[in-house]
C-alpha cells in the first residue's frame, strides 16, 4: 500500500504531496530524501500518511529516512552552498550587476545549483550563474559524487550481486555506504 505524507521541500519551503515508495508512515518532523522533479532532494514531513489528503496527484516519492551518512553528505553540501553562495556574490560585486543574491541551494544528489536572487535580475547574471555552476561542479566533482548518490558504488550495488550483498562491504568505498544497502529497483 502506498503511504502519502505531505512534505516541505527546498531553500523556499515549498509543500508537496510525496508517496512512501517504501509504504512507511513517517512522522511528523521526519527527515527524508525525496525523488522530486528536480533531482533528489530533503524534505521534511509536516504530516504523516494518515493526515494528507487521499487523493491528488503526487509531486515526487519519498526515497527513505534519512540516515546518518545522508547527514554527513548534507553538511560536506552545505559548506560547498556557502561557498558558491560568497562566489556569487563576489562575482555580482566586481561585474557591478546590481543583483541581490538571496540564497543559493544544491540539491542532494549534486547535479543541480539553484541561485535565488531578489527583484529584476540582468541578463548577465544568467551568463555568470551558468559558469560558476561549471566551475564549481568541476572543482569539487559533484558529478561523479551525484552519479554515486543515485546509481551506487557499482553494477549490482545494494544487491546480492554486489561483493557481500551490501555496500557496506563493496570495495570501492561507496561514499553513500548503508544508504543504498537495500536492493535497487
Amino acid at each position: 500500500m502506498w503511504r502519502h505524507h505531505l512534505v516541505r521541500v527546498g531553500a523556499i519551503g515549498n509543500v508537496g504531496r510525496f508517496t512512501a515508495v517504501d509504504a512507511v508512515v513517517y512522522p511528523r518532523g521526519a527527515r527524508v530524501i525525496l525523488r522530486t522533479s528536480r533531482g533528489l532532494e530533503i524534505g521534511e514531513v509536516l504530516s504523516s500518511a494518515a493526515d494528507a489528503p487521499p487523493h491528488g496527484q503526487s509531486d515526487g516519492s519519498i526515497v527513505r529516512r534519512m540516515t546518518i551518512e545522508d547527514q554527513l553528505l548534507e553538511a560536506r553540501l552545505e559548506r560547498n552552498r556557502q561557498e558558491a553562495f560568497a562566489a556569487c556574490a563576489q562575482r555580482i560585486r566586481k561585474l557591478g550587476l546590481g543583483a541581490v543574491l538571496v540564497d543559493v541551494e544544491h540539491l542532494f544528489d549534486g547535479r543541480s545549483l539553484f541561485f535565488y536572487f531578489l527583484g529584476e535580475v540582468p541578463a548577465e547574471l544568467e551568463a555568470v550563474t551558468a559558469e560558476l555552476a561549471e566551475v564549481y561542479d568541476a572543482a569539487v566533482q559533484f558529478r561523479k559524487f551525484a552519479d554515486t548518490v543515485v546509481e551506487g558504488c557499482g553494477p549490482g550495488c545494494g544487491t546480492a550481486d554486489a561483493v557481500g550483498g551490501e555496500c557496506k562491504s563493496c570495495s570501492t568505498g561507496c561514499p553513500i555506504g548503508s544508504a543504498c544497502g537495500t536492493p535497487r529497483k
